[in-house]
């Protein structure tokens, strides 16, 4: 069922932070408990990885294509909101520069971003890259050690939590959600910004 939000334009939510964190399976249940739309991030990745490993100049630039064509086609359309789940290498500009970038195709057609951080123990995200959903909606990390080992590397390369203050924007929440099942972050994070007029609902 895909309820209005009450509101004319579109709803985007941002869901960052590092793998096997849970922002596709937040994603998933926010997206059932509201009737938005969840476009997470491997959609396009495995897609393309079909035809050009996302590594590419070819492969990074038909993801970002067709991500920047959904974006656009969202924000101008009567959906209620979309999902979108992103790691944010906090270390580098550009992917900040990213997120500016599609918030403002949303923010520029009268839509309200969201930005929803999540942090999780390192042993706890190794666990959860082997979970069956993970498994199921992202083809490219089964092959579990190579996914499990760039984990472990990328977390050393990059700085993929923000630093306390570093984000300052008005429609923000933090969430460590290493003792949390992806059903209690979505209702937390449901109740912080004021959605609460779906939470309990029948489905």
């Amino acid at each position: 069922m895909d309820l209005s939000l009450g509101e004319k334009h579109v709803k985007f939510v941002i869901i960052f932070g590092p793998q096997a964190v849970g922002k596709m399976t937040v994603g998933q249940e926010i997206a059932r408990k509201t009737g938005m739309k969840l476009f997470h991030n491997h959609m396009t990745i495995d897609l393309v990885s079909s035809f050009f490993s996302y590594g590419t100049p070819s492969g990074k630039r038909l993801v970002s294509l067709f991500r920047q064509e959904i974006f656009e086609e969202v924000a101008k359309s009567d959906l209620s909101g979309l999902i979108f789940t992103f790691v944010w290498a906090f270390d580098l500009p550009e992917d900040g520069q990213y997120v500016e970038k599609i918030s403002e195709i949303f923010t520029s057609n009268g839509g309200t971003v969201y930005y929803v951080e999540l942090e999780a123990d390192t042993d706890e995200r190794v666990r959860r890259n082997r979970t069956p959903n993970r498994l199921e909606h992202k083809p490219t990390k089964r092959d579990i050690a190579f996914s499990e080992q760039d984990l472990l590397e990328t977390m050393k390369r990059y700085r993929l939590n923000s630093w306390e203050g570093e984000i300052t924007k008005e429609n923000y929440v933090r969430i460590n959600n290493t003792d949390v099942d992806a059903e209690e972050t979505a209702d937390l994070i449901i109740e912080h910004f004021g959605w609460l007029e779906w939470k309990d609902r029948e489905w």
